[in-house]
């Protein structure tokens, strides 16, 4: 694997540009004038188009020189006094606050390079800018959402399936929607003893691997009110989650539950997991965005390469205003950074 720190600094990372319509290119730019003169952050590059990122810097009035890189060699020593851009070949169509699905091909491309770049060692870690799934769905994408779309893009990598995870993480709560992006009404039938003993193995798996936790304490949602109530509120609780977890348990996972998902998330209960594997998407995610909002960050387990995110979306109500918060993506960058030195 090539040296992807350009020295003896903090691995290099690949940040995509997200939909250009949103705020991830505003966020990109804060985070390089926040970052540039620590040198224990990370460098990054953004897989870009300089010109849409240098208009928006003097709309912004951000003092951000953009310079553009013919590979990522000479990013991490361009990253202390520019911006690295890696030029897309892609013009942007849409405005700050209005996507247009002529996008979407550069947008994906962007998501492809920084993979790429993960792929032959060029890269420790990829990290993405929000994408609007609406916007390339318009436009003939046909995964549900950023993590179905980087477990296709790794199963190209190495010839094998991969079992994406979606991990939220932040200091005071990490948490796994065990399934993702799909209506309501098909949790029930998607949820197997099959998917939860293979997603708490690589959860397990990847807190031992990825942050240094020896012996993850994995916690359990119910997936109905009271976890089932004793089957009095469903019987999915007793028939599908507690198997699963008695299998995990027999390979000698640290698991708990199936848990009442509304007591589990307060602060003295906080304190006996490292995780929680939730049965549904925002079963998961209205608790870690409701305790750390600017904080947290979208982690995905499961690939051959360290993947992370800020936790929001593309905000298009508010982008090329000036005002969006980079907290989550520099948090996402650093944590990435972390993950990929480890």
């Amino acid at each position: 694997m090539s040296d992807t720190s350009g020295g003896d600094g903090p691995p290099l990372l690949a940040l995509t540009r997200g939909d250009p319509s949103g705020i991830g290119p505003e966020l990109a730019l804060k985070a390089w004038l926040r970052m540039r003169g620590d040198p224990e952050a990370p460098p990054f590059l953004i897989a870009a188009g300089p010109g849409h990122l240098r208009a928006l810097a003097k709309r912004l009035a951000l003092d951000v020189p953009i310079e553009e890189i013919a590979g990522p060699d000479t990013a991490a020593a361009v990253f202390r006094r520019a911006l690295p851009v890696l030029t897309l070949g892609h013009d942007v169509a849409g405005a700050p606050g209005v996507p247009d699905a002529r996008d979407a091909p550069g947008t994906i491309a962007s998501i492809e390079t920084c993979v790429d770049l993960a792929r032959s060692g060029q890269a420790g870690a990829v990290v993405t800018n929000p994408i609007a799934k609406d916007v390339l769905y318009r436009a003939g994408f046909p995964h549900p959402g950023h993590t179905e779309f980087l477990a296709e893009l790794a199963e190209r990598w190495t010839g094998a399936r991969a079992r994406a995870v979606m991990l939220l993480w932040s200091p005071e709560l990490s948490v796994v929607p065990a399934t993702i992006h799909i209506p309501l009404a098909r949790v029930p039938e998607t949820l197997t003893r099959e998917l939860l003993v293979e997603t708490g193995l690589i959860v397990a798996r990847d807190l031992t691997r990825r942050f240094g936790v020896a012996r993850a304490r994995l916690a359990f949602t119910g997936l109905n009110p009271h976890a089932g109530e004793g089957g009095a509120m469903g019987r999915e609780d007793i028939e599908i989650i507690a198997p699963a977890l008695a299998d995990l348990a027999a390979q000698g996972i640290a698991v708990s539950g199936p848990h009442p998902a509304d007591t589990l998330f307060h602060a003295a209960a906080r304190k006996t997991y490292d995780v929680v594997i939730a049965m549904y998407h925002d079963q998961a995610l209205i608790p870690i965005k409701t305790i750390a909002f600017d904080s947290a960050v979208n982690v995905t387990l499961g690939l051959p390469f360290v993947r992370a995110s800020p936790d929001h979306g593309t905000a298009f109500d508010i982008a090329g205003k000036g005002v969006a918060n980079p907290a989550s993506l520099i948090a996402a960058l650093r944590l990435a950074g972390r993950l990929a030195a480890a």
